[in-house]
């Protein structure tokens, strides 16, 4: 039986639940809400509130004290020149515990821990749902940036196509210059071609007459 047994051991060792409690409870005078199991934020909750009453006596003693169990210096300093100064009115219970539901892992019960005078800190944080002014302006702002980054674009791709057509309307002026270039010097060489014939026909056309004339003396001088 547990009878008068305080606390839970968190299925831990003694050395590692120190260690989780001085963790948590670092992360939540770091952050003044952290979200985690039930049974941690209720022992973070008893672990972590004598250590801000300790802080109300700012003395040498009481920040060797706390900075055994707040092992970082920045922490230890805001939780004796901002935390204490705001809570020190209250006679205790600086924490609240929410209860959020099961986890879908394992089911383990969740909860948020939370600085009790921090809510407006905390709240401030969340994006606000209404439009204000600023906002208005910085959509105005984006929406001007990506109407010129979209003319920019629309111009880069008409300079681009712009090229691609001048690029093609060259080649394409290459190729008929090539072809016509082809289609010339085979015209030439035809026209020589028929010219070298011709001359071939004359100068036997002449031959043949030469001949012609040549038999013909002959057979004058045989009469």
């Amino acid at each position: 039986m547990r009878h008068r047994v305080k606390g839970r051991k968190l299925n831990r060792t003694a050395s590692h639940r120190v260690a989780t409690l001085r963790a948590l409870a670092t992360a939540l005078l770091r952050e003044k809400k952290i979200k985690t199991t039930l049974a941690k934020a209720k022992e973070t909750r008893v672990f972590v509130e004598p250590i801000i009453t300790r802080a109300k006596n700012d003395s040498v003693a009481a920040r060797r004290i706390v900075a055994k169990d707040i092992q970082d210096k920045e922490v230890v300093k805001e939780l004796f020149n901002e935390i204490v100064p705001k809570i020190g009115d209250r006679p205790g219970g600086y924490t609240r515990v929410v209860k959020l539901g099961h986890r879908l892992g394992d089911a383990a019960e969740m909860a948020i821990i939370e600085l009790v005078d921090y809510n407006d800190v905390v709240e401030r944080k969340k994006p606000r749902k209404a439009k204000t002014e600023d906002a208005k302006v910085v959509e105005e702002t984006v929406e001007e940036k990506a109407a010129e980054e979209t003319e920019a674009v629309d111009e880069t791709e008409q300079n681009e196509t712009e090229e691609v057509a001048e690029e093609t309307v060259e080649e394409t002026a290459e190729e008929v210059t090539e072809e016509n270039t082809e289609k010339a010097e085979e015209t030439s060489e035809e026209v020589k071609e028929e010219e070298t014939s011709e001359a071939k026909a004359e100068e036997k056309t002449e031959d043949a007459k030469a001949e012609d004339e040549a038999t013909e003396e002959e057979k004058k001088e045989d009469k």
